[in-house]
């Protein structure tokens, strides 16, 4: 196994996390200069200020899949780095609220892309031991890049005046330059180029390159799986109950992921923190803390997804956000110390960061079969993306200063997410396969005998 060429190629294409996780935090040091400069309704403000990126990463989610499986991977992870630079310019230099949103939407669809086509990329070119820990680093990356856009945040206020949060988001445009411009030496999935374009020399060629000791097993392997898929899929289509369980997994997942709660706090972590008596300036110091918990606690995430499992870590994870959230909301509920209160949002980073952090975007990546990886990857993302709208885009209705529900006190949302994390933790404990340590073909294989014993005891039931 070339372990430097395979972990060179996957930390470029998870660079794009990067990018995502510094262009979605960014706005939080954005969101109350911007609510100053212009005047905006809280709906508005929440449509088309904080939320309108997420819009933009929910069509790129939704419409990601198709380049990526007609033009391949590789390109695919070229173009988004230019969306993700012409945001950064066009956001910093807006003079007007449409125009700021218009680019904010454009970076987004560079975001919901990105979360389609790397994943597919890092499972795809990855071994079994390796794809936990490798498709995690897009996760990594994710987090990093929050942690940065939080600090740059906090260094850059007051930077520029009142025209600070344009260099927070302008600055966006050195690494996209610069993770576009590594795309280039990267190669095309060999799995994409055997399934979509027959290629078998170069893609024998791609895995000789990350040092698979018998390609041409590999390649048989893989063609075997893709014949068994197309006798299987004639006149189906995605959304066929041949793919039922598959489905449900990906939806359930990435559901669960944003109704924890999670973006609700990164994106509005400076307001929220405000209310527990903190200033500007410390409000933003705490978000770095928020953001340096993420990246430790990313950490054990990666080095735990091969060793532990995906089931264990979410596990882990969803007890540790049932605990966490509850206590929040009881801080905020009998008024406890700032202190306290800011040590059990910790706790929920790190539970996070362990559990849904880690496994979402491998464990969407795997279970789908190569004929449909970027087009399930794609609908995952986009169910992940489509909740995480609308919770940014209904927060400041309920956290608004002046007219929100619950601007004097938000401990009901807090609870409300305790209870959505219950519910997850009985979904894994219930449903959640484990997909350690499996090639994708037999995975697949593996899979798709479940659907077929499920379809079995449906109609035995009727």
């Amino acid at each position: 196994m070339n372990k430097g060429k395979l972990f060179q190629w996957s930390m470029v294409a998870a660079l794009a996390g990067f990018i995502f996780g510094f262009d979605t935090v960014v706005i939080s040091g954005a969101n109350l200069p911007i609510k100053e400069l212009w005047h905006t309704s809280p709906l508005f403000h929440g449509f088309f200020i904080m939320s309108m990126a997420l819009w933009g990463t929910l069509v790129g989610s939704i419409f990601g899949g198709a380049p990526t499986e007609k033009y391949g991977r590789k390109k695919v992870l070229f173009w988004i780095g230019i969306l993700f630079a012409l945001s950064a310019f066009g956001s910093a230099l807006a003079q007007d609220p449409y125009t700021f949103s218009f680019f904010r939407f454009i970076g987004g669809i560079g975001i919901g892309v990105s979360s389609v086509v790397a994943p597919t990329y890092i499972s795809e070119i990855s071994t079994p031991a390796t794809r936990g820990k490798l498709g995690a680093m897009y996760q990594f990356n994710i987090v990093f890049g929050i942690l940065i856009a939080f600090l740059f945040n906090y260094f850059l206020q007051g930077v520029g005046g009142v025209n600070d949060w344009r260099w927070m988001l302008g600055v966006l445009a050195i690494p996209s330059i610069i993770y576009t411009l590594m795309v280039m030496g990267v190669p095309e999935s060999p799995r994409w180029l055997i399934t979509k374009k027959n290629n078998l020399a170069k893609a024998r060629e791609t895995l000789l390159l990350i040092g698979v000791g018998n390609a041409d097993a590999e390649i048989a392997s893989i063609i075997k799986s893709n014949l068994h898929e197309s006798s299987v899929e004639k006149n189906t289509g995605f959304f066929s109950s041949k793919h039922k369980i598959i489905i449900w997994l990906a939806f359930s997942i990435a559901f669960f992921n944003q109704l924890s709660g999670i973006n609700f706090i990164l994106y509005y972590a400076p307001e929220i923190l405000s209310k527990i008596g903190l200033g500007a300036k410390d409000s933003l110091l705490n978000s770095i803390a928020i953001g340096g918990t993420n990246l430790i606690f990313t950490f054990v995430g990666l080095y735990l997804i091969d060793r532990l499992g995906r089931r264990k870590l979410l596990l882990i994870g969803s007890i540790g956000y049932i605990v966490s959230l509850s206590m929040v909301a009881g801080c905020f509920a009998s008024h406890a110390s700032s202190v306290l209160l800011m040590s059990f949002l910790l706790i929920f980073i790190a539970s996070h960061a362990i559990g849904q952090g880690a496994v979402i975007w491998v464990f969407i990546s795997e279970i789908f079969p190569n004929k449909l990886r970027a087009t399930g990857q794609s609908f995952g993302a986009s169910v992940h993306w489509v909740f995480a709208a609308i919770i940014t885009l209904i927060t400041p209705v309920f956290l608004d200063n002046k007219n929100g529900i619950f601007k004097d006190n938000p401990w009901p949302i807090f609870a409300f997410f305790a209870v959505m994390m219950t519910l997850q933790l009985i979904w894994v404990l219930t449903k959640m396969p484990e997909t350690k340590g499996v090639s994708l073909e037999e995975l697949e294989a593996k899979l798709m005998k479940e659907n077929k014993t499920f379809e079995g005891r449906v109609k035995e039931a009727f």
